[in-house]
């Protein structure tokens, strides 16, 4: 009868010992821990930040006449394209003005062909007319002297057909003044084609003036604000529309100036807008701002993006990661495994032999997936311990998992 309680008191007695079997190896080989592989890959080192879309230059319009407004058909965000209609003034007293200029020109037409077509004929048979009664009147004047040497007529008579002479003399000269003066080049001409030129001017400037009740689209590109309306009174210097021309699209974003040492024109970068994060474009850097913004100790730069999506639009929140170092085939480790990394001697625990040791190593750059290169100081294949395993210290027996 006391052999089972025999067993019971053996079995107990076993699982005591294996237990203290177990803690003792647990004692002996340490606690376990968790460890990352160093591994060899491709390590990319980025700059990251976030901004805003926005045109290389906005263009903002405008109207340069007073005027009411009758027609806006056009909405903001709306695509538009250079000559589009975006604002349409009334119009009515500058057409009657084209009307009137109209008018003045075609009176000026008038009088010029007039000059040519009347009064060049009329002063040109004058002037012949003038030249056939100067002709009579000195032979007249020639056969009165022969009389009066003949003594037939007396010194009234000679003195009466010099003064004919004179006469139709001065009329050919006035009638040729005359007949030069319509001729093309001639001062009533000149004066006649001076006459149509102001006209034919005051006419275009009627009609630039019709022309601005229209206000049209610049280029082509996206009305990014609208701020009209029909009945609205505009006048010169208020912005009516802003606009963002169609073509390059950039962002602006700001980068503490911690990172400014890694930035360099010409570097390539991937963004996504804020609204569709999964899916990102490319981009180049383009510009780097030469001052510091020194209320938030950052630099604004700008980057250029060659294909924008169709779903960017101005104003946009973005996140933009600037590569600026890439490294092909390096080791590399988590950048939680890294003691001190910052200071002249980082170093890392490796699961070496059953024991956590200590070894310095050389870091380079940090990766975007939170990797940091392992320049000097470790093999492919060895095991680092997390700085987060508080149970792993210098020496200390673990067992890596």
């Amino acid at each position: 009868m006391k052999i089972p309680g025999s067993r019971k008191a053996l079995g107990g007695t076993a699982l005591a010992i294996l237990a203290l079997a177990l803690a003792g190896a647990r004692l002996y080989l340490g606690p376990q821990v968790s460890s990352y592989v160093v591994k060899r890959g491709d390590l990319v080192q980025a700059v990251v930040a976030s901004g805003r879309v926005e045109s290389p230059r906005r263009v903002e319009i405008g109207s340069a006449l007073v005027g009411t407004v009758v027609a806006v058909p056009v909405a903001e965000g709306q695509a538009v394209k250079a000559g589009q209609l975006l604002v349409r003034l009334d119009d009515a007293e500058a057409r009657t003005a084209v009307a009137a200029a109209q008018s003045a020109v075609a009176q000026a037409e008038a009088r010029v062909a007039q000059l040519a077509r009347t009064s060049l004929p009329v002063a040109s048979e004058a002037a012949r007319q003038a030249e056939t009664n100067l002709v009579n009147a000195e032979r007249s004047l020639l056969r009165n002297r022969e009389l009066f040497d003949r003594g037939f007529i007396g010194q009234a008579a000679l003195d009466e057909a010099q003064r004919a002479r004179d006469v139709a003399s001065s009329q050919l000269d006035a009638a040729r003044v005359q007949e030069a003066s319509v001729r093309p080049q001639g001062a009533d001409y000149l004066v006649a084609q001076t006459a149509l030129a102001l006209a034919r001017a005051a006419l275009a400037q009627a009609q630039a003036h019709l022309a601005l009740t229209n206000i049209v689209a610049p280029v082509d590109g996206t009305l990014i604000t609208r701020d009209v309306e029909v009945g609205n009174v505009v006048q010169p210097g208020k912005v009516l529309f802003a606009l963002s021309p169609a073509g390059e699209t950039q962002l602006t974003v700001q980068i503490d100036e911690k990172n400014l040492n890694f930035l360099r024109v010409g570097e390539k970068a991937l963004a996504s807008a804020d609204a569709y994060p999964g899916q990102r474009f490319p981009c180049e850097l383009v510009y780097i701002n030469p001052g510091i913004d020194a209320t938030r100790g950052s630099v604004e730069v700008k980057l250029t993006v060659p294909h924008p999506p169709a779903y960017l639009l101005q104003d946009m929140t973005v996140s933009v990661d600037i590569e600026v170092a890439r490294r092909p085939g390096v080791l590399s480790v988590p950048v939680d495994a890294v003691h001190d990394p910052a200071s002249d001697t980082p170093w890392v625990l490796v699961a070496q032999d059953g024991r956590a040791v200590r070894r310095t190593v050389k870091v380079g750059v940090r990766g975007t997936q939170g990797l940091v290169e392992i320049v000097e100081g470790l093999a492919e294949g060895d095991r680092v311990i997390p700085t987060t395993e508080t149970a792993a210290h210098e020496g200390r027996r673990v067992r890596a998992a």
